[in-house]
Formats: structure tokens, sequence, C-alpha cells
């Protein structure tokens, strides 16, 4: 390893993301930080999201363009590529801020012990960009994420590539949290250190990203990967995916209907602001719409 000026390889999946795409590269080719490998991995977009890929053939070290078997494939497809010191993915509708890259080499400088490296701090945007939301999310270790808070931060989020080979990349039959599976997997190799500064990263939650549209299946996955890793049955991160399941039922129901259409009322009564409200497991998983 370059002592001072390690090498960061960042991965882009991607799928009929014309939309967003554009502001995706631009972020992560405006890192302030020089040493970084650029990785795309299409799975054969049928919109215009290539035509915005090849205006930056030039400044992007490896593009592929093909058919893949989903978002997990695309990405493990950039692990086995990477030749950096550090690597991590920016889905192709979520953004980098400029000093991202520069801020978490300084972590893993400071640590370079650990297995993973994060900004504590998160914002979330809309489909067009605006601010919507902030996050602070802090982790200790995996003993919180099993039994606490299930919650993490993937974008803006870095990993020491040695244990990603290590622990087998990205498990390609988990579809909605295989982000969370491979934090705890990284996290028997080596410990996680924050940024605790401003957000590194954005997280863009619109209508065809897989945490919206995951709903009981999301948290069925949630919960099916706590419990292979060790989790109780009564662990409140467990029982919190329960609730939701729960949840979601019940808002099938005419009574959630009712509930449902007297909110905007119920809103504007209690000066209700949205940048105070999480959902709950609004996370990471985000990505793309669904790959090919």
């Amino acid at each position: 390893m370059n002592a001072h000026r390690p090498k960061v390889s960042i991965i882009t999946p991607s799928f009929n993301q014309g939309s967003f795409i554009r502001a995706t590269i631009e972020s992560v080719l405006a890192q302030t930080y020089a040493n970084i490998e650029y990785i795309l991995i299409d799975g054969g977009s049928t919109d215009d999201t290539m035509a915005v890929v090849n205006e930056y053939r030039d400044r992007i070290d490896v593009i592929i363009h093909e058919r893949d078997r989903g978002q997990s494939d695309a990405i493990n497809k950039g692990f086995r590529l990477a030749t950096g010191d550090l690597v991590g993915w920016i889905n192709s509708d979520d953004l980098l801020y400029p000093d991202c890259v520069e801020r978490i080499v300084a972590l893993y400088q400071a640590h370079s012990d650990g297995a993973i490296f994060y900004g504590a701090h998160s914002d979330w945007i809309d489909r067009d960009g605006q601010l919507t939301g902030r996050r602070y999310l802090p982790i200790p270790n995996r003993t919180y994420l099993l039994n606490q808070c299930a919650d993490i931060i993937q974008q803006g989020s870095f990993y020491a590539t040695q244990y990603v080979r290590a622990v087998g990349y990205l498990d390609e039959t988990i579809h909605y949290c295989m982000d969370l599976d491979l934090w705890l997997k990284l996290l028997t190799k080596g410990p996680i250190y924050c940024d605790n500064g401003p957000a590194v990263a954005a997280f863009r939650r619109w209508e065809a990203t897989k945490t919206s549209t995951g709903g009981s299946h999301f948290l069925s996955d949630i919960r099916q990967t706590l419990r292979r890793h060790g989790a109780s049955l009564f662990a409140p991160t467990v029982i919190n995916t329960q609730y939701g399941t729960l949840r979601e039922s019940l808002r099938l129901t005419p009574f959630f209907r009712l509930l449902k259409g007297l909110r905007p009322l119920v809103n504007k009564r209690h000066a209700y602001r949205p940048l105070s409200v999480y959902p709950p497991y609004g996370r990471s998983t985000d990505s793309d719409a669904e790959s090919a």
C-alpha cells in the first residue's frame, strides 16, 4: 500500500438509470482525492444510460455493458476487478460529496486495522435532488448491528479490499439487504470506523428504489439475514422487522386508508416537517431500480 495515497476503487452498478446517472458519475469525478479507480458496471440498459456514460468514457477506468443477474452480481464484478486498497460502491441514483473519498482515506490512514469506513451523517434527497432528510447513525460494532439497530449507511461507505475478498464478496442470493449481510461479514474481520463530520454522500429516495418498493419482502430479508448471523428472535432488531411486517399488512386495510386520508389534516395542524421524520428501515439498500 502507498502509505500516502492509497488507491480507492469506486463501483457504480447501473440499469436504466438515465435520469440520474449523470449526477452520480459527476459526483465521483468531482472528488478532491486523486488516486481513484472508477468502475461502472451496466446491466444492459435499454434507456439512454449508456449515451450518458459514453460522454465520460475517457474518465472512467472500466466500463462493462452486459446483462447480469442483478445488482449484487454487477457489484461483485466490480469488486473482482478492483485494484484499490479500499473499495465501495455508489448506486447510479445516489451521490458522493466532493470530499467524501478524501475524508474516508484520512480515516483509513488513522485506523489501518479497520474493515469498514463510513460517514455517520447522511443526507436524503428526492428525485429532483432536493434535500428531504438528514440522519446521524453511529455504529460501534457488529453486536450493535445484530441486536440494537440494523440500519446502515451504504452511500459513502468503503471497505478494506482484502477483507471483501476474504468474506466472498456480496451474497447474490440476497435481494434487498446484501449490504447489511456484507457489513456483518466484514465485521468478523476488523472493526468499523466512522467520520462524524457533515454528510459525505446523499441517498436518493424515490418511488422506484428497492427501499421504497420492498415492503414486507425487504423486512423479511433483513430478519433472515440477522438470524443467519446470530441475532436472537427476541433481539430488538428482529422484533422491529416483525412489527414492520405487521404494519405493512395493515396498510391494505380500509382503516389504514382512512388514517392516511386524515394525515394531511394532522400534518397541517401540527406543523409537520418532513426533515424531522424517518420511516423505519429507510436505510441503505436503495439501489438502482431493479437490475436486469
